[in-house]
């Protein structure tokens, strides 16, 4: 029994240590790619960043109503792109993949899928981070604030101008991340709010994005 209780409590002990150990290294590891962050060029690092993967809460608001998702995205260079929708529960496993050329909507409950062909996404997608950025570099209605806690990039949507849509994204000095967006009409009203509660840059290939049923959604059709 004496020799129970004190496996037992070696096995606490061990569990314990592993948590303190990831902990340590998770925060040395976000400390250190911040660290390495010229803090004086935020805005170029976030313009050039390759992947992002984050997990967000997009608030929808229409004259009637006001929905909110809670949705995980990835995006490679390639122009690639995932989005999977976590809540609310009646749409949840909703995923939508852009592999560089055509467009797949599956709803993973009902095991049913979309496909469109040669569809232009990437420009077009106004809840996509990497869109948004693209769109930053190659417009002529780009603006840049700033003041002793963030960076806000503004943006007019040159793709969407028949919509006088514009769009503020908000990036923490400190962390050298997004903390949310704004996508806004011609009179300031609010109309998408994006809520970034985790983030990470430049860790997302390619391979990872796809790796979900690119192939299986077409042997399921």
């Amino acid at each position: 029994m004496k020799n129970k209780k004190i496996l037992f409590f070696i096995l606490i002990l061990l569990v314990l240590i592993l948590i303190i150990t990831f902990f340590y290294l998770n925060t040395y590891k976000n400390s250190k790619i911040v660290n390495n962050i010229d803090k004086s060029n935020i805005k170029e690092y976030i313009l050039n960043i390759s992947s992002y993967e984050a997990k967000a809460t997009i608030t929808v608001k229409s004259n009637k109503n006001t929905n909110k998702y809670i949705v995980k995205q990835q995006y490679n260079s390639n122009k690639v792109f995932k989005q999977e929708i976590l809540e609310p529960e009646n749409i949840k496993g909703l995923i939508t993949i852009y592999d560089g050329n055509n467009l797949k909507i599956e709803n993973t409950k009902l095991n049913l899928s979309n496909i469109y062909e040669n569809y232009q996404f990437i420009s077009n997608n106004v809840l996509d981070l990497y869109a948004f950025l693209e769109n930053y570099k190659n417009s002529s209605n780009a603006e840049y604030e700033e003041n002793d806690t963030q960076i806000v990039m503004k943006l007019k949507n040159d793709n969407l101008n028949n919509y006088n849509i514009f769009q503020n994204l908000y990036i923490d000095k400190n962390t050298a991340l997004p903390t949310k967006m704004e996508i806004i009409d011609k009179n300031q009203n609010t109309l998408v709010y994006i809520e970034y509660n985790e983030i990470s840059f430049n860790t997302t290939s390619r391979e990872e994005i796809l790796a979900f049923s690119l192939e299986n959604i077409e042997s399921n059709i």
